[in-house]
C-alpha cells in the first residue's frame, strides 16, 4: 500500500515537515510494509520553502537586508535549482512576526527589505520571481519594493519620500527613471489568495490594516491615502489599478508590483502544486493523509487540507484527516471530499497540553485509528 501523507503545519506548534513526520512514525508503527511517501504543503504563504526544501527543488540564500522599521536583518529567500526562478517570502523581511506589538503601525512600516531580496536575485541574473506575500506588517501598496529597485517617490516640490503607509498620503508622483533594467526582462507571479480590491469597504485597510496595528483613525488615513494613490498609479501606468481583484492583498502589494513590473497573481496552492506535481502523485497512492491546526466550517474556503481532498475526490481516493481540533459539520467534511477526520485534542485536554505534545498525539491517534480504513 502506498500512501500520501501532505499536511499543513500546525500553527503555534508544529511545522508541516513535523506533522509529516509523526504521521508517518504513526503509519510505520501500525503498518511497517506501507510505503510512505511524505509531501509537507502550504497554501503558498509562510511555509512554502519547507514544502520546496523538502523535495530538494533548490536551496535558500541568506541576504542582508532590513526589517519592516528599516532595521538590519539577514533573511532567506529560495533559488530554484538549475533555474532563473527564485520565491521569496514577503514575511522574512517585511512580515508582522519581525515587530513587537508596539512597534506595529502601517503607516510607518515598508517592504523595502523584500525589494531588497528582489533585487539581489535580479542582480544574480534571475528573471522570475514568485512572492508570496501573506503575514505582512505593511500598507505601501509595494513603494518599498519600487524605492529597493530604483524608483522614486516624489511629494509636490518634487523631493524624494522614504516608502511607508503615511508616504502614501504626500506623493504626487513617481519617477521611475533609475529603476533597475533588468526589470524588463522579468516577471513576476504573486501568490495571492484573496480577492480583496486595494481599497473600499473590503479593501486592504478596511480589512486587514488593524490586524497590523492600525487604529480606527490610522485606517482612514490609510485608505483615502491609498485611493489618492491608487489614482496616481492608474494616470501613470493606464492600468485599472483600483478594480483589480486581489490587488488589496499585503496591503496593496499585489496592487503596486501589478503597476511597477510585469506580474500576475495566481493562487498560492495553484503554484505550489505545480512545482511539486501533487495531483500526479496523488494519482500514484493509495490513500492520502492531510492535516492542519484546526478545521471548521471555514476551512473549506481555501484551506491546504480541503485542496488536497479536492484533488484526491476528482481521482476517488480516499483522504483522511488529522486536525489539532475539528469542529467542521459532517456535511462539510464529507462535501470536502473526506473519508474520515480525526482530532487531535480532546475536550478534557487543554490546549497548551495538546500544543506541548502535539506530535507525540498525533503519532498516537494514526496508530489508533488507521488501520480501520486499509
Amino acid at each position: 500500500m502506498k500512501i500520501l501523507v501532505a499536511p499543513d503545519s500546525f500553527k503555534e506548534s508544529l511545522t508541516a515537515s513535523e506533522v509529516a513526520c509523526a504521521i508517518a512514525l504513526g503509519i510505520e508503527k501500525c503498518l511497517p510494509y506501507a510505503q510512505c511517501v511524505s509531501l509537507p504543503f502550504s497554501d503558498g504563504g509562510e511555509g512554502a520553502f519547507e514544502v520546496l526544501g523538502a523535495l530538494n527543488l533548490g536551496k535558500c540564500i541568506s541576504v542582508a537586508t532590513q526589517d519592516p522599521l528599516g532595521r538590519a536583518l539577514t533573511a532567506p529567500y529560495f533559488e530554484f535549482t538549475d533555474s532563473k526562478t527564485v520565491w521569496i517570502e514577503l514575511s522574512q523581511a517585511s512580515g508582522l512576526a519581525l515587530l513587537k506589538i508596539e512597534d506595529q503601525n502601517p503607516l510607518n512600516t515598508s517592504t523595502y527589505g523584500t525589494g531588497m531580496q528582489i533585487r539581489h536575485a535580479l542582480e544574480r541574473g534571475k528573471d522570475h520571481i514568485i512572492l508570496g506575500i501573506g503575514g505582512s506588517a505593511t500598507h505601501d501598496v509595494a513603494t518599498g519594493i519600487f524605492s529597493a529597485l530604483g524608483g522614486k517617490l516624489l511629494d509636490q516640490n518634487g523631493n524624494t519620500l522614504k516608502a511607508s503607509g503615511a508616504a502614501l498620503e504626500h506623493c504626487t508622483a513617481l519617477n521611475w527613471e533609475d529603476l533597475m533594467p533588468q526589470l524588463q526582462n522579468s516577471h513576476f507571479t504573486i501568490a495571492c489568495d484573496v480577492h480583496n480590491k486595494l481599497t473600499g469597504t473590503k479593501g486592504a485597510a478596511a480589512i486587514y490594516a488593524a490586524q497590523k496595528g492600525a487604529t480606527p483613525e490610522i485606517i482612514d488615513r490609510l485608505e483615502q491615502a491609498t485611493i489618492r494613490f491608487g489614482k496616481i498609479l492608474e494616470k501613470e501606468t493606464g492600468q485599472k489599478i483600483l478594480d483589480c481583484d486581489g490587488g488589496g492583498a499585503a496591503g496593496g502589494t499585489a496592487a503596486g508590483l501589478l503597476a511597477f513590473a510585469q506580474a500576475e497573481l495566481k493562487n498560492g496552492f495553484d503554484i505550489l502544486s505545480e512545482l511539486t506535481a501533487l495531483e500526479d502523485q496523488i494519482k500514484q497512492v493509495d490513500l492520502i493523509i492531510t492535516g492542519e491546526g484546526r478545521t471548521d466550517d471555514q476551512s473549506k474556503f481555501g484551506k491546504v487540507p480541503f485542496k488536497i481532498a479536492a484533488l484526491a475526490q476528482k481521482h476517488k481516493k480516499s483522504v483522511l484527516l488529522y486536525s489539532g481540533g475539528v469542529t467542521a459539520s459532517p456535511r462539510v467534511l464529507k462535501e470536502g471530499g473526506f473519508t474520515e477526520a480525526f482530532a487531535i485534542k480532546t475536550e478534557a485536554m487543554s490546549l497548551d497540553y495538546a500544543k506541548e505534545n502535539a506530535s507525540k498525539l498525533l503519532t498516537d491517534k494514526v496508530v489508533h485509528t488507521l488501520k480501520d480504513f486499509i
